[in-house]
């Protein structure tokens, strides 16, 4: 596959597909990407599982935090990788040897290792690299759209937001289940 862009429909169907994802390098720190993250993602409906060997058995927003992917009590449907480059052989190590495997694995944005991409796309895991699945949801749902980010539509006129929590349709009611 070519990892240089992706198409709107691949990135959407991840994000329909998957309902637990495992990130890898969560942080504590209220400023880290990595937080901002887990917290989005939790927001949304997702099952966020921490994965940091530093915090492991604490908690980070709610969630317990694991050393690492083994150790995690149910299956993962997506592993977002918050580590450098060099460090994904390692977690592609972690993913290959858990049954069932995980159906994504997702490195975030500057991370990107096309041989532990085509690893991962030999035994049927989707990847993602150089992209942040918080960015790729708000942007598909149109959250960030209303600022011109990658809307395609120059405009003035902002969006007319409801009172309480938005959400704009791309995982449906998170009452409701899927």
């Amino acid at each position: 596959m070519n990892h240089d862009s992706y198409d709107d429909p691949y990135i959407s169907g991840i994000l329909h597909e998957v309902k637990t994802i495992a990130v890898v390098g969560a942080s504590a720190n209220e400023v880290r990407p990595s937080y901002f993250v887990v917290k989005y993602m939790l927001d949304k409906g997702f099952d966020v599982i921490p994965v940091n060997p530093g915090r492991a058995g604490k908690d980070i927003l709610g969630e317990k935090v694991y050393a690492r992917l083994a150790d995690i009590d149910r299956p993962i449907d997506m592993v977002d990788v918050f580590r450098a480059s060099d460090a994904v052989s390692g977690v592609v190590d972690e993913v290959l040897a858990l049954d069932p495997l995980p159906k994504v694995v997702w490195m975030q944005l500057t991370v990107r290792n096309d041989e532990q991409a085509a690893r991962l796309e030999e035994k049927g895991i989707k990847v993602v690299m150089n992209r942040c699945p918080k960015i790729e949801y708000a942007r598909l749902s149109g959250e960030i759209g209303w600022n011109g980010v990658n809307s395609r539509v120059i405009s003035s006129r902002k969006k007319v937001m409801r009172q309480g929590f938005q959400s704009f349709g791309l995982r449906g009611d998170p009452t409701k289940p899927r």
